[in-house]
């Protein structure tokens, strides 16, 4: 059994945000009073070392985080104690990323679906609500194809595994390999980065709409302390090679698909296919939001994760949308 939440201590107020904005703003319980260490395991999961956090308990269906290319458990942080307050959670680090080394194994979609259905099961989680941003939603819904009595709902955050696969795979590689290159800095560097708005802007300007909104703090240890991981190249050839398109009509369970309108990374056009695609899914647009929803308007978006966790599909229902 998964250890209860500590003590936790109230949401210090935004700097950066503007009057009647929630953009940058932390979320209750505040995940600068968790003592993160206490809740952090490492097992091996298909064969592969892995890290992951384990916090919370209740009687509810557990929930998976599954961070995106070049991110880590703490892509979550906004939004883990909130949800540990009533139920178990699970943040993972994919093997290549944070403080899961680099498998033995070929990284692929496949392998990574593997990965994440073993943890569950030795855990003890199925069936769980999967919530996946970017490649972790490509994870997520592989595990909804072929492991489906394990995932209870889904919810995709910008999710890749559709129009990617159109992409041009040598100059995105060669991108790729420049990327990698270029966010493989050191700690003391990162941490002055994160500190200098200006140099905050530049280095997370493709990922979130805002970069010198968020706090300093969480830039670091929330999005940029994930980079420059040797998983990287490889996890983006894995996601420029498996074409599941084909086979997210077979998801069967509740699906919400959320998207940033402003998001640089993955096209906002690309939540209208997975909506298409995934029967009785809905849809939710974020305004003024960028790639990583969760990160940048915590507290709207674990509103939303919450009315998601009750909500109900009726019979026959094909589509539904809401508009944010």
């Amino acid at each position: 059994m998964a250890a209860p939440l500590p003590k936790v201590v109230p949401a210090r107020p935004s700097q950066g945000h503007r009057a009647g904005d929630d953009y940058g703003v932390s979320d209750l319980p505040n995940w600068r009073g968790v003592d993160w260490i206490a809740h952090q395991h490492r097992t091996r999961a298909a064969g592969a070392q892995l890290n992951y956090v384990d916090i919370g308990s209740g009687d509810e269906h557990p929930i998976v985080f599954i961070h995106g290319l070049g991110g880590q458990w703490q892509n979550w942080l906004e939004n883990i104690p909130r949800f540990a307050q009533e139920r178990r959670v699970i943040a993972v680090d994919l093997p290549g990323f944070g403080l899961s080394p680099m498998p033995s194994q070929q990284i692929s979609i496949e392998f990574y679906g593997r990965v994440v259905a073993d943890l569950c099961d030795q855990l003890g989680l199925g069936p769980c609500v999967l919530v996946g941003n970017s490649m972790g939603g490509y994870i997520a819904s592989e595990l909804a194809i072929k492991r489906p009595e394990l995932v209870e709902r889904l919810m995709l955050i910008s999710a890749a595994g559709v129009s990617q696969m159109d992409m041009a795979k040598r100059p995105v590689m060669a991108v790729t390999k420049a990327v990698g290159l270029a966010t493989a800095m050191s700690v003391a560097r990162m941490h002055l980065v994160a500190r200098r708005p200006r140099s905050r802007h530049w280095a997370l300007l493709l990922v979130a709409r805002h970069p010198t909104r968020l706090e300093a703090d969480f830039a670091y240890e929330g999005l940029m302390k994930g980079t420059g991981k040797p998983g990287f190249v490889d996890a983006m050839r894995a996601c420029l090679e498996y074409d599941l398109r084909d086979s997210l009509p077979s998801i069967g369970c509740p699906t919400l698909i959320v998207w940033g309108d402003k998001d640089m990374t993955i096209p906002v056009e690309d939540a209208d296919k997975f909506t298409r695609l995934i029967k009785g899914s809905r849809k939710l647009i974020m305004a003024d939001t960028g790639h990583v929803a969760m990160a940048e308007r915590p507290v709207t978006f674990n509103d939303h994760l919450a009315e998601f966790l009750t909500y109900q599909v009726s019979e026959g229902e094909l589509e539904g949308e809401l508009s944010r």
